[in-house]
């Protein structure tokens, strides 16, 4: 039986306290449990919700009835921050996500700054935090978790990727310069949603890895600005975790850095090893979502009561969940977590 809401056990675990069970959560954005089989099943259907509160709404709604995840997680991509610094966004299809259609920038150098309140002026932001603020007086047990993208994956987004990647080496200053005006943004759109009803913010940063960056701009570009961002939202008094991807070896002693309440990691990465190297880290994940999508539901309860006997604080998804991931696998997850090992 359980003891907490699903509201009161994931902040106990964020604060360190002692709950009966791990949370298992799913919380929006990268990670987004908007999968086709709910979708059909309530018609309720992306691309509308990208950018309809009311769509919006009930598609988190859905999820979270039918899933089983203790959470609503919105939004359900990873575009909003990007199409607000100016970037053509393709909102996608039921089976597809957004994605960024064209960068604004070609370099970091061309750069134009928009104002702080930028967020606050953007209709589909309005549409996440209304939709966030209806969530949580509907269901005040269950956490709204704001998503947001990271700064290192939102400077790619509005500057050509690869150009940024390699700037990051050639044009520090600039870099630098792009780094904290989109941290600024990020920041901002965090404050949006935690007084319209979001419990914590979660931040996912897929371009921010040890693989892509090396562990010199890992620490240099990553680590700062991820913890402005964790600053920045514990002064609002509100929780974050930090979903970082791909292998840590390169960099899992800076990770060790990141000031945020929860760490959550690819499927790549040993949680219980990690937690053995850094006892003050709560770690969330990491089960595989190719498992997820492809594997058979007691093999998914079998990996999952692991991950909760290897004494990891908060299960969820090890990435982005694939649209077509069937709905009786996400159960096979959930329902291990809240009932055990039979």
């Amino acid at each position: 039986m359980d003891v907490f809401s699903p509201k009161e056990r994931l902040a106990r675990v964020l604060g360190n306290e002692k709950v009966e069970r791990p949370p298992v959560i799913c919380p929006g954005g990268m990670m987004n449990a908007a999968v086709v089989e709910v979708m059909k099943k309530t018609g309720h259907t992306l691309p509308a919700g990208h950018y309809d509160t009311g769509m919006m709404t009930a598609i988190a709604q859905d999820v979270q009835i039918n899933t089983g995840f203790e959470n609503f997680g919105i939004p359900f991509c990873m575009t909003v921050e990007a199409e607000v610094l100016g970037s053509q966004i393709d909102y996608g299809t039921l089976e597809c996500e957004p994605k960024i259609a064209k960068e604004k920038y070609l370099s970091v150098s061309q750069v134009e700054f928009k104002e702080i309140g930028a967020m606050s002026k953007n209709e589909r932001v309005g549409a996440i935090i209304q939709a966030e603020h209806l969530l949580s007086k509907k269901y005040p047990d269950v956490p709204v978790i704001g998503s947001l993208t990271g700064p290192i994956s939102t400077a790619a987004s509005i500057v050509d990727p690869m150009s940024f990647l390699k700037e990051l080496r050639k044009d520090p200053q600039n870099s630098h310069r792009v780094l904290d005006y989109v941290t600024l943004h990020l920041i901002d759109l965090a404050r949006l949603m935690l007084d319209n009803g979001s419990t914590l913010i979660s931040i996912a940063d897929p371009t921010a890895t040890g693989e892509i960056l090396g562990p010199k701009m890992f620490r240099e570009y990553a680590v700062p600005y991820l913890n402005r961002i964790v600053d920045a939202v514990h002064q609002m008094g509100a929780n974050v975790i930090i979903h970082i991807c791909g292998r840590m070896n390169s960099v899992e002693d800076y990770v060790a850095e990141l000031r945020s309440n929860a760490i959550s990691t690819d499927a790549l990465v040993s949680l219980k090893l990690l937690k053995s190297k850094y006892p003050h880290l709560t770690t969330m994940g990491n089960l595989s979502t190719f498992l997820l999508q492809d594997g058979q539901a007691d093999k998914i309860a079998s990996h999952t009561q692991k991950l909760v006997h290897d004494g990891i604080n908060i299960i969820a998804p090890a990435c982005g969940l694939s649209t077509s991931t069937p709905l009786e696998n996400i159960l096979a997850m959930t329902q291990a977590v809240k009932e055990g090992e039979k």
